[in-house]
Parts: C-alpha cells; structure tokens; sequence
C-alpha cells in the first residue's frame, strides 16, 4: 500500500476545518452536527474521525485558528517601520480582519461584506467562557497581544506622538478593545469598514482638550 505523504494529511485536515468553519459561521457551533460537517466536506465519517476525535476537537481547531489570524493581525501592525500614523495602524488590523474569510469563503457584497470572521470570533468568544482549553487558548494569545502592542506604544511615547505619562499597556488595551468592539459591531449589525476606525481615531487623536470650557465658564453659561 503507497504510503500517504504527510502533505496530503494536512491538506484533508486543512479540508476538514475550513469545510467546519464554514458550517459553524452559518449554523453556530451547537447547532452543528457532525452530519452537517460530514456534508459540507464531502468526506466520510471515517476520513474525519481519522482527524478529530468529535465535534468538540474541531471546535477547538476552528477556534484556534480564528483567534490565531486575529493575533496575526495585531501583531503584523508591530512589525511595522517606521511608525505609521496610528489611525492608520489600527485601520489595518480591522482591514486584515474583515479580509479573512478562509479558503473557499464567499463575501457578501455592500454592508454585510467580510461578517464571516467577525461573527466566528463572536461564536469562539463566547464558547471561551465554558471552555477552560480555549479560554487558555485566548488568555495566552492576548497576553502575547498586549505585550507586543505594549512595545510599540512605547515608541509612540518616546517619539512624542503618545502622552508618556499613562502606562503603555492602558493604551494599549484600550485599543486593542477598540479593534475588537469594531470586529463586534460588524459581526452584529454589519456596515463597518476600516475607515471607520481611521476617521474616528484621527479625530479623537487631534482633539484639542484646551478647548473645552473652564468649570467658570460651564456654570456662567448654566
């Protein structure tokens, strides 16, 4: 009997995942069947179950992939030199999120188009919660996140772009949540492109805090 190359696993494993990812984006991860994965496929339940145990070893492939390409689209921002407006970096990041759909994934057209992902992290998201292997899973890689993105909003500070008096890692949380509750709304309500981020962080970057009214001027005009 000839040998199957190593090549050649990978491939059906690869098939097996991505076939999975596109049912569960459609029908949720408990609303899946192996059934339904059998048919999205076009495998055997002997090819599969070679692979994966059960549904629950290729929810947690799935999952892992989906939150591997978003960390891959955070850090691909830290690689980045020289420094890039941060408007810009963070467009990015929902840019390369919206854009991963996966082998064989279709985009809808108009406001709905790259929901895919977003709405598959959501579901990993919320399967994280009961799962203590997928919630290390994310812990790990938004650790590795944070830290990364901690290094470059240090070089945002000492170039003087960024107050160096707040501590790296508050900004840096707070716009990793920023990307992260963009990646929400689209998954949810859909109509968010990367230049939302870029326009409304440009704005808030150049706000101009001595405009504001003084506490004597806000009670004169009470």
């Amino acid at each position: 009997m000839a040998r199957v190359s190593q090549e050649h696993l990978d491939a059906r494993r690869r098939q097996i995942i991505d076939g999975a990812r596109r049912v569960f984006t459609r029908r949720g991860f408990h609303a899946t069947s192996m059934q339904d994965i059998l048919k999205e496929t076009g495998l055997s339940a002997g090819a599969v179950y070679r692979y994966f145990r059960g549904k629950d070893e290729i929810i947690a492939a799935v999952a892992d992939g989906a939150f591997t390409a978003l960390r891959e689209a955070f850090l691909s921002a830290v690689r980045d030199e020289p420094l890039r407006p941060l408007e810009d970096v963070l467009s990015g990041v929902i840019a390369m999120a919206l854009e991963e759909e996966g082998p064989g994934g279709e985009q809808p057209a108009g406001p709905m188009a790259g929901q895919a992902f977003p709405q598959l992290v959501l579901q990993v998201w919320g399967e994280a919660l009961g799962s203590e292997p997928l919630s290390e899973i994310l812990h790990n890689g938004y650790k590795g996140m944070r830290e990364a993105w901690g290094e470059l909003i240090g070089a945002y500070q000492e170039a003087g772009v960024l107050r160096s008096d707040v501590p790296a890692d508050d900004i840096a949380r707070a716009l990793i949540a920023m990307c992260q509750g963009l990646l929400a709304q689209h998954a949810l309500f859909g109509n968010i492109t990367s230049d939302v981020l870029r326009n409304g962080l440009r704005a808030l970057l150049t706000a101009d805090p001595a405009k504001l009214p003084t506490a004597t001027e806000a009670a004169a005009t009470a």
